[in-house]
This record gives C-alpha cells, structure tokens and sequence, in this order.
C-alpha cells in the first residue's frame, strides 16, 4: 500500500507517479538504535571509501572495544592516534573522531532525547561545528532516524536522480533543486529515497 508521502508526490509530479507505480512503496530500513555519536562517528569511519573497505576498517575499530557495544566517548579518547591509525583510519579520521568523542561528552551532540527536540535546521546548525561533519553527513543522520522532510540537495545521486526522471542533459544545481523540491515538502525525504531509486535504475539498465 502506498503512503500519504508516495501519492503527495504522485499527485503533484508525474514523473514521481510512474517512478512510484514502477519501483513500489518505499523500503525502509529497521531501525538500529543507533545514537547520533554512533551515527556520526560511523559516517566519518566511512567517508572516502567504497563499502566493502570502510566496513573492514570500521571492523577492526569496534575489535579495539570487545567489552563494549559500542565504544563509549572516554574510550576512544583514551586511544592513542598509533593504534587508531593502525586500523587504518587517517589523522584527519582520528582527529574528527577525536572530536565528536569529545564533544559528545561536553554536550555539543545531542542524545536521542534531545536531538528529538530540534529542528532539522537547528540539528544541522548544531552538529556541522564538528570536524569533519558537514550538511550533507547531518542530513543523512537525520534521514536515518526517520525525519520526513529532508531533501539533501548537495548529493550527487539525488540531483542524478532527477536528471534522469526528467531527462535532462544536466543535473540541476543544488540552489535550483531546493526550489524545484518545495512542492514535495512534507515528504522530501521520500522523494530524495525514490531519486536514488531512479538513478540506480539507470545504472542498471544503462548500456
């Protein structure tokens, strides 16, 4: 059965009604419980790698933990920069890491509790002090936490996405796809799923 967010955009975009009739209702993944420190740290371990390689590293990491679910703040600051480097994280991982460990414990990074009190925008403005963290990481953390109106506008699969369902010859800037997505709001989240959907779609069956 679709939802209301699926026949909002079917209603207010062609394209995003046949998307929709082709790919079916959006999938969400089961929710981990993983806090927004374990989120962030998590998106810093794995930036700059393809899956399979961050996955491995992030793996020897949490081994440098075995008592832990997942390491509390304090002990990844105990840590010295040799043995994290030795997993293979680069010093400018380390130091992010680093950063949000450290700031986790000031404050600066909210709990689930809290960050449910904030806005998208005053998440964003709040976590994007920390190093390494820019927009597009806090709009994925909170995408990934079940927030409905996110449209993360600097992903390049989002603007490929809608290149290709309105066949266009070039992607629309980020400021250009801002105002084009106004008329999905509440639910840019779900567009920006089913603009992935729709450039994956297309590396499949591109010849």
């Amino acid at each position: 059965m679709f939802s209301e967010a699926e026949a909002h955009l079917s209603a207010v975009c062609p394209q995003f009604a046949a998307l929709i009739a082709r790919i079916g209702p959006r999938v969400l993944p089961p929710d981990d419980g993983r806090s927004p420190y374990a989120r962030l740290v998590r998106a810093i371990a794995h930036q700059q790698l393809n899956g399979r390689a961050a996955e491995i590293i992030f793996g020897r990491f949490l081994a440098l933990f075995p008592d832990d679910d997942f390491p509390h703040p304090d002990h990844i600051l105990a840590q010295s920069d040799e043995t994290l480097r030795k997993v293979g994280f680069s010093f400018g991982k380390i130091a992010a890491i680093r950063d949000i460990a450290a700031k986790t414990l000031s404050g600066v990074v909210p709990d689930h509790a809290e960050l449910a009190t904030l806005s998208d925008e005053d998440a964003i403005a709040r976590l994007v002090v920390l190093r390494g963290v820019g927009r597009w990481t806090v709009e994925m953390l909170l995408m990934n936490i079940g927030r409905p109106d996110i449209l993360p506008v600097d992903d390049f699969g989002v603007r490929e996405g809608y290149r290709i369902l309105h066949g266009l010859e070039a992607q629309p800037k980020p400021k250009a796809l801002a105002a084009i997505g106004l008329p999905w709001a509440p639910h840019r989240s779900t567009a920006a799923w089913y603009l992935w959907r729709a450039a994956d779609e297309h590396k499949r069956i591109k010849p």
